[in-house]
């Protein structure tokens, strides 16, 4: 048992040193925004995508918002893709249409297949443009945020595009509180810094774009996954394209305010994630395609993230096992003081990544909030790992593929 501990440390110890280089080289290296100065251009027609179901609480805001934007109006069609909702979201998509005619064209999908990917799918009948940006029906775009999402097309081979997401609830309780701390590191610093160094900033599902030629060419949206942004990621690499990370680019949604609906969010992720993890590790290290080495070794590390919670629960279970053995005590020991030393080490690693995100952020009062961090990353790695275990178990269970909606809380408008 000391063997797989070994070993499960040791990739424990590769994350963290990952952790650490993303987030000095976010503190000290040298940062990379090379389209976020394009304000002037021929800007190019674009179709805006907005994923909705039973969306009647925010669907409002986003197409208000949209309505606004800084972006020729000649140039830009905003469908939203009403999938199967069954509450007011309908009517108020209608009612829009009519107050701003030839800017907004419905797409209203009754039946099909259920998730987001295959909403997408069946509404690319309606797009006829090269620039695609796709946004969660919860989310608020700032009026110049269409332009820096558009900018990085010029470019002939940026493929994909993503900007930075900011919640919007962060006062409701400690919850979002937790959550604005996390996708501060996870945007501000990992995904700025992967930008940096020319690895793989992974493309979002929402606030993102894609070049329509590049979405032909690797197949469309891949409606058999739960993480349709995980995926394309890694078919955009593969097929030769480049994602771009605008981390000035922002834009504000709602994330969970209960512990329930953020666990089934976080499930959601690992599943998907993991079904990308299986479908393309593999030609990803050892396919003939483009990916400079570091790509293909950042893009594998990437792909495991959601692996490492069971792994550490399994670690902390041969480390007490072998505590407790007393067969060979020197092993439980050994095993006791690698976990201390990952306790000190590897958990710094994500806490010293969130700090240095709120430091560049400029609100160091949140930094308070720190070591209430440990109760998240707690429900994380349960909820991650129950969800991964239900994948392994699929096959005997006959679980089915299911996709769940994050539930709104914003008052209906």
């Amino acid at each position: 048992m000391l063997y797989p501990l070994i070993g499960i440390i040791a990739l424990i110890l590769v994350y963290t040193a990952r952790h650490y280089f993303f987030t000095l080289n976010r503190l000290f290296g040298f940062q990379r925004h090379p389209y976020i100065d394009i304000d002037t251009a021929n800007w190019p027609k674009v179709t805006i995508l907005v994923a909705a179901h039973n969306e009647e609480k925010v669907i409002s805001q986003i197409l208000t918002a949209l309505m606004s934007a800084h972006y020729p109006q000649d140039r830009m069609l905003v469908i939203p893709v009403n999938d199967r909702s069954t509450d007011r979201t309908r009517e108020i998509i209608d009612r829009f249409c009519n107050d701003y005619p030839g800017r907004i064209r419905p797409f209203h999908r009754t039946s099909g297949k259920g998730g987001k990917a295959a909403a997408l799918k069946d509404a690319m009948k309606l797009v006829q443009t090269e620039v695609i940006l796709i946004f969660d029906a919860d989310y608020t775009p700032g009026g110049g945020l269409i332009r820096q999402l558009v900018a990085p097309f010029f470019d002939p081979e940026v493929g994909g595009v993503m900007g930075r997401v900011v919640p919007l609830n962060v006062g409701t309780n400690l919850l979002t509180r937790l959550l604005d701390l996390e996708r501060a590191g996870g945007y501000q610093v990992d995904q700025q810094a992967r930008m940096n160094l020319r690895l793989v900033p992974q493309h979002g599902g929402t606030v993102a774009g894609v070049r329509l030629s590049a979405l032909r060419q690797i197949g469309g949206w891949n409606d058999n996954t739960l993480t349709e942004d995980t995926d394309l990621t890694y078919r955009l690499l593969l097929a030769g394209w480049k994602t771009v990370y605008q981390n000035r680019s922002e834009c504000y949604e709602e994330v969970p305010e209960t512990w329930p609906v953020r666990i089934k969010q976080i499930m959601r992720w690992a599943k998907g994630h993991n079904q990308a993890m299986v479908a393309y590790s593999l030609p990803l290290l050892f396919g003939k395609h483009r990916a400079t080495l570091r790509e293909r070794l950042d893009g594998f590390l990437l792909l495991g993230v959601y692996v490492m919670a069971p792994l550490t629960l399994i670690g902390w279970i041969l480390a007490l096992v072998l505590f407790y053995e007393g067969v060979a005590p020197l092993h439980g020991v050994i095993a006791i003081l690698s976990f201390t030393a990952f306790a000190t080490t590897g958990n710094f690693a994500a806490f010293f990544e969130i700090a240095a995100a709120v430091r560049l952020d400029g609100s160091r009062q949140r930094i308070c909030l720190l070591p209430f961090l440990v109760l998240g990353f707690a429900v994380s790695i349960f909820a991650v790992s129950r969800a991964c275990l239900s994948q392994l178990l699929a096959p005997i269970t006959g679980a089915k593929f299911h996709w769940d909606k994050t539930e709104r809380f914003r008052t209906s408008s």
